[in-house]
């Protein structure tokens, strides 16, 4: 088993002991937090849904993250992923979530959200926290860590523990 399904296996996991359920909301890495989630047997009983949104008018309709943020903050910030969280966890009812938002490669960084920019959000219940990233690589290395960032966080959280350290 490589690394992102023990993650996704421990996940899992805790989520059963917790008798909860995750969600996650993502841009960056095109669905590749809820599939590692979900090839894991049993996810049926923790994973409640998955919102793909790699649009900025995605994130608004499916998410309702306030438009105006775009133009504010850029699709890869803070306010962006804590409020994709938001939408994530009221639209599906799950009590864990997480959100992503970043710059992948190989093109599309600027100086201040270089390639390997990441924003994550994690939310337990009215908890929310955040934590920007930069990992090096290619599109699919900086895909493949914001995975792993991801479900060590929500780890992490099931655990009590801030997602963001860490």
């Amino acid at each position: 088993m490589d690394d992102i399904s023990q993650l996704a296996a421990q996940l899992g996991a805790g989520l059963l002991k917790l008798k909860a359920q995750v969600t996650t909301a993502e841009s960056c890495t095109g669905g590749g937090i809820a599939e590692a989630i979900t090839r894991i047997a049993g996810s049926s009983g923790w994973f409640e849904a998955g919102y793909v949104t790699y649009s900025n008018k995605q994130k608004t309709a499916q998410l309702q993250v306030p438009s105006e943020l775009f133009g504010q903050v850029g699709a890869v910030s803070r306010e962006v992923v804590e409020a994709m969280v938001r939408g994530a966890q009221a639209h599906s009812a799950a009590r864990f979530a997480v959100a992503v938002s970043g710059v992948a490669g190989p093109d599309g960084g600027s100086p201040d959200k270089p390639v390997g920019t990441v924003w994550l959000a994690w939310g337990a219940g009215e908890q929310l926290y955040s934590q920007r990233r930069l990992f090096a690589g290619d599109r699919q290395a900086v895909r493949r860590q914001t995975v792993e960032a991801a479900l060590q966080g929500l780890i992490r959280l099931l655990g009590g523990e801030n997602p963001a350290q860490g």
